[in-house]
């Protein structure tokens, strides 16, 4: 055979050769086939937080202690009266102690006793009656609640009865005059700073929405 025919036939082999090893190592595609991504670390979108259901009130822990005894009043209340909030209670309670306050500074007890108790009544009359015995005059005027907090709470479940008790610090003028119009307590230009607490008392779950005081101190 002639050399350089031999030749050519070698280099065709080789090259067959080379062929098939390229396809036996990186295989073949067939059409279009997307570039095969390199694996790295998968994202996990999770929820950063948990709503865990039955956790502590805020409507009642962030006026009480959560493990305390009115707590555990408070919840007994809601769960008689769902509707019952704490936070609103304490908005009325604050309007009713500048109105049951001055209604008594000023013996104007006809407007407050539908909020009043017998027991409370009957000693805010008593203490009116005397002034009146005496002819002495109260003029007062009210400034404002300086601080206010819930103190105590307790529920009768027998009852139904729930009891509510709030520290107020509340500022007012206040001057108590003779028959003659002396001053012979206080000072009319200075603000007077007092301090009670009171309990104000319902029957939970009924069609009355009226809290009545019950219990007053300091």
């Amino acid at each position: 055979m002639n050399t350089p025919i031999l030749q050519l036939l070698v280099l065709a082999g080789i090259a067959v050769f080379l062929i098939l090893r390229l396809k036996s190592v990186l295989g073949t595609r067939d059409g279009y086939e997307p570039p095969r991504q390199t694996p790295g670390p998968q994202v996990k979108h999770e929820r950063e937080f948990e709503v865990i259901e039955g956790g502590p009130d805020p409507d009642i822990v962030d006026h009480v202690a959560e493990d305390s005894d009115a707590a555990k009043a408070l919840m007994a209340m809601k769960d008689v009266e769902p509707s019952f909030s704490v936070g609103e209670f304490l908005q009325g309670a604050r309007g009713a102690y500048e109105m049951i306050l001055m209604g008594f500074e000023k013996g104007d007890l006809a407007s407050i006793k539908p909020f009043l108790s017998d027991d409370v009544y009957e000693a805010f009359a008593s203490v009116v009656e005397q002034r009146e015995q005496q002819g002495l005059t109260v003029e007062g005027e009210f400034v404002g609640v300086r601080e206010m907090a819930l103190h105590d709470a307790e529920f009768d479940p027998v009852s139904r009865e729930g009891e509510v008790s709030v520290r107020f610090v509340g500022e007012l003028t206040h001057v108590v005059r003779d028959r003659a119009g002396d001053i012979v307590e206080g000072d009319e230009r200075q603000v007077k700073r007092q301090k009670d607490i009171w309990t104000f008392a319902r029957a939970m779950g009924t069609n009355d929405p009226n809290w009545q005081l019950v219990a007053t101190g300091e």
